[in-house]
């Protein structure tokens, strides 16, 4: 096995690396630490985050430090205020014998004159975000014109949050021989623009396969119905008592409700979103890695640059817009040699989407069931348990109350004694979970409910009249919902539902046709009274009504369920635009311009990187 002593480096930085805990070079060191140490060459380097990619590049820089000059000789570039502070405590780390060396962080949302001070004093390695080190350029506080080594990290995430122009001019300031170093989980075609404009024959270093997943996160997917996506999450929560989680959603307010809902219903949860100030933001961080929440609910935008270690989990509350974000959502759990788990709750719709992730990221999804309330209260009572066995027991203190103690017990056999502590703890798990309905969808039936569409077990459905319509506000979802309410389930399943202007037809699986009658009993809509009853059954389609049927409705055309479908194009689909949120954005994209000479891209695209494997 390959030691830290075997890479050559400098006896203090080994010294501070033992003093870290670091035992043996993760496989991103093992094969760039050298190259960096022996060749002043160029080098992009693709790797998942939380592989060691900061030492890997951290290491060689500071070796290669003048101390006795103060000026700039390396400039850190990464997207986020959290990942600047990471990187910083770390080379500040692994230099800690080496005296004189100076590493400042510059990031928006601190006080820009105190890092202009800190940088006058002297500094040899600047980290910043790009759009507070574009503020000090212009500013004339730091001079970049003579370093000595660039370091683009998390390029790809750079590139994604917009900041392609800041970009090219902090680097046009930068001298033409200097050393470039890219670290990126991902290679899409703006990341290798960065590589054939800025870059010189780079070697390129891939660890794992490019643009593919982390190897130690075993990927899961559960399918169920958009409306059921919540009560899912909290199974999955349930499940898991252990769970140190972050939950991806796709907008702010997405992010806030569903972080609201949790903490309502008693979970260790905040949220995380463009929305908070810095201070919010910095306040939720230090709970979350201090484990005082359990669960972290948050946007793309805002989670990017995080560093946690040890979550167990990453649960995509939603699919991100993107195939290659999963790669960057999923690549927080899984590290440092650690297993990881990513989940994704999808609905029918989105299935065809986890096939293009597997063959994005390499990997295989497994389809997991909802966990039914049995297995979640099993699960949680043998974890309140084996937290009973592992309690440290302090005689000393308890010792003086155990006579009163029994007496008061005395009267209570061994096995009730054990029924009532349990329920004493448990009771709410029971109580909740005691009627829960299962949430997986049956896949190899029907169409979801409310498609429009009848299933191959058409035969056992009646059709129902309802005296809604269009003229009373009516769509299919509202029907559904109709149904859900008087009916206190949300396991009544239904056919087509076909809305006219006055009223509408719906059909019900016949096994609950007697408990939607009797429920839609003295119903009212609008103060007004739902009649419901028994229509006749259509020979071919609700296009052709029979003739002299009761309820045609004369000049209005059946749709058989197209208007539900138009709604849902309205509301906005799980992938598509939306009014309030704009799923059709990413949070924070600025749009994408071309990286550097478009007339040398064009030439040189063809021009390959010098490889080692």
């Amino acid at each position: 096995m390959t030691s830290f002593t075997d890479l050559g480096i400098d006896p203090r930085i080994l010294k501070a690396l033992t003093a870290l805990g670091f035992d043996a070079p993760m496989p991103v060191q093992e094969e760039v630490i050298p190259v960096l140490l022996s060749d002043k060459s160029d080098l992009v380097a693709l790797a998942q985050t939380g592989t060691g990619k900061t030492a890997a590049y951290g290491i060689p820089l500071i070796q290669n430090i003048n101390t006795k000059s103060d000026k700039p000789q390396a400039l850190i570039l990464c997207p986020t205020r959290e990942l600047c502070m990471q990187i910083t405590n770390d080379l500040k780390n692994f230099g800690k014998y080496i005296e004189g060396l100076s590493v400042v962080a510059v990031y928006g949302g601190a006080n820009i004159d105190t890092q202009v001070r800190q940088i006058k004093k002297g500094v040899q390695i600047i980290v910043a975000t790009p759009g507070r080190m574009l503020d000090l350029s212009k500013r004339r506080a730091v001079d970049v014109s003579s370093i000595q080594s660039l370091v683009l990290d998390e390029a790809d995430e750079m590139l994604n949050m917009g900041f392609q122009e800041d970009l090219n001019s902090i680097l046009s300031q930068t001298p033409e021989d200097k050393q470039t170093l890219l670290f990126s989980a991902t290679m899409p075609r703006e990341v290798e623009r960065i590589a054939r404009g800025y870059m010189h024959d780079p070697v390129e270093i891939t660890i794992g396969t490019r643009n593919s997943g982390a190897e130690n996160v075993n990927h899961y997917y559960y399918v169920v119905h958009a409306k059921d996506r919540y009560l899912a999450l909290k199974r999955i929560a349930d499940v898991n008592p252990d769970i140190y989680a972050i939950i991806f959603c796709r907008t702010r307010m997405e992010t806030q409700e569903v972080a609201d809902k949790l903490i309502k219903d008693g979970y260790s949860a905040d949220s995380l979103h463009g929305d908070l100030s810095q201070a919010q933001r910095d306040s939720v961080m230090q709970k979350f890695r201090e484990r005082n929440l359990q669960m972290l609910v948050a946007t793309d935008v805002a989670a990017r640059g995080i560093d946690v270690d040890d979550l167990t989990h990453i649960i995509n509350y939603n699919l991100p817009d993107e195939n290659e974000q999963y790669i960057h959502r999923s690549g927080r759990t899984g590290r440092a040699g650690k297993q990881g788990i990513s989940i994704a709750i999808i609905n029918l719709k989105e299935k065809h989407i986890i096939k293009q992730i597997e063959k994005q990221i390499g990997k295989t999804f497994r389809q997991s069931k909802i966990p039914s309330g049995k297995e979640v209260c099993e699960k949680q009572l043998f974890h309140m348990i084996d937290r009973m066995e592992k309690v440290d027991v302090n005689d000393k203190e308890i010792n003086s109350f155990m006579p009163a103690i029994l007496k008061k017990l005395e009267w209570l056999e061994r096995e009730d004694l054990i029924k009532r502590f349990v329920s004493m703890e448990f009771n709410r798990f029971l109580d909740y979970y005691r009627n829960a309905p299962d949430l997986n969808i049956d896949e190899s039936r029907e169409e979801p409910r409310g498609s429009g569409k009848r299933s191959s077990s058409s035969k056992s459905y009646a059709r129902l009249f309802i005296s809604l319509g269009r003229m009373d506000g009516i769509g299919p979802q509202n029907i559904i919902g109709l149904i859900n309410d008087v009916t206190h389930t949300r396991e009544v399943r239904l056919g087509k539902i076909d809305i006219k202007n006055s009223f509408s037809f719906f059909e019900v699986e016949n096994e609950y046709l007697p408990l939607v009658l009797s429920s839609m009993k003295n119903q009212t809509y609008n103060d007004r009274e739902i009649k419901v009853e028994v229509a006749e059954p259509m020979a071919e389609s609700y296009e052709k009504p029979s003739r002299g049927s009761r309820y045609q409705d004369k000049g209005s055309r059946s749709n058989s369920g197209s208007e539900y479908r138009q709604s849902d194009k309205k509301r906005g689909s799980d992938r598509g635009e939306r009014k309030s949120g704009g799923y059709g954005k990413k949070e924070g994209f600025a749009g994408k311009k071309s990286f550097g000479d478009d007339n040398k891209w064009q030439k040189d695209r063809k021009k390959p990187f010098r490889k080692k494997y």
